[in-house]
């Protein structure tokens, strides 16, 4: 099998939840996702089967849009609304002091990951870590933030809720800006809402429920449901003659009539995706070669 799966998931299932559903659905072990949801967010999901999980770096690496709110007013030790809570004793701020502090976001700068997150650090995983009370010192690094825009505020008993549409690349943790909004303006913040809109070059809008796989399993139709990852990488495009096509798919460097402006191509023998290469030396040398037309159920 080989193809795309624009997954809406439900709040409460984790992402891996989500590779068990589609391995049960399609039969396959080889499902993998690009771009881990927490389990109290829900949107796409992008689900790879079969070779389509040789993609996975290529897929999970593009813009992702979200649909966030945060709540100011409180801390959470996990920077969401699984954490306990701390309240803070500050006022909250005007609808004007919280636009002019979103604005600050805006660019490429370095965030600091969540105590409670999946990354590593000499092998120990930060979440595990900071549940047996030893948080590990992530470093920061460096994410960007295309724009974060206010949609709307709510205000209730020592609490201010602002909903933002954000749009970043990938590596962001929405958490950690909720985090350190609540710090720049004093008063604490934390994540209580996530779903993401957008990601790998699909929206929220044509995304498949759970429950609608099922139907489609069901009535012998999933397959109405893969998406051709050819459409979806974010590479330039490059269409080789057949006898370049056959000597990429079987591991040898094509020859370049002329130094391209790209560095790294997604290959197509005409509308079939053979894989991803990369120039070295004037010729595209084949990174990834997916199975032949002939090996495929799309």
């Amino acid at each position: 099998m080989l193809g795309v799966v624009n997954l809406d998931k439900p709040v409460g299932p984790t992402s891996h939840d989500m590779v068990g559903l589609l391995r049960r659905l399609t039969g396959t072990r080889r499902i993998g996702h690009a771009g881990t949801l927490d389990p109290l967010a829900s949107g796409v999901l992008p689900i790879l089967v079969g070779a389509a999980t040789r993609l996975s770096e290529e897929l999970t690496g593009g813009r992702k849009r979200y649909d966030a709110v945060i709540r100011l007013g409180a801390r959470s030790a996990t920077d969401d609304a699984e954490g306990p809570l701390e309240r803070i004793d500050a006022p909250l701020p005007s609808e004007e002091t919280v636009a002019v502090a979103l604005a600050a976001f805006v660019g490429t700068f370095e965030q600091r990951p969540p105590a409670f997150s999946a990354r590593k650090q000499a092998g120990r995983t930060a979440h595990r870590a900071a549940r047996g009370g030893e948080p590990l010192d992530l470093p920061a690094r460096t994410v960007t933030v295309d724009a974060l825009d206010l949609i709307g505020i709510e205000t209730g008993e020592g609490r201010m809720d602002v909903r933002v549409d954000l749009r970043c690349g990938a590596g962001t943790y929405v958490r950690s800006i909720a985090r350190d909004l609540g710090e720049r303006l004093g008063c604490g913040g934390h994540l209580v809402a996530l779903r993401r809109t957008e990601a790998a070059g699909l929206r929220v809008e044509d995304a498949l429920t759970p429950a609608r796989l099922e139907a489609l399993a069901a009535a012998g139709r999933l397959a109405d449901a893969f998406l051709s990852p050819g459409d979806l990488l974010p590479l330039p495009h490059v269409t080789l003659p057949p006898d370049d096509a056959w000597r990429f798919i079987h591991g040898s460097s094509v020859a370049l009539p002329e130094p391209p402006a790209w560095e790294r191509a997604a290959v197509f023998d005409g509308a079939t995706l053979l894989g991803v290469g990369t120039v070295v030396a004037g010729a595209l040398r084949p990174d990834k070669v997916l199975p032949s037309p002939a090996e495929r159920v799309l």
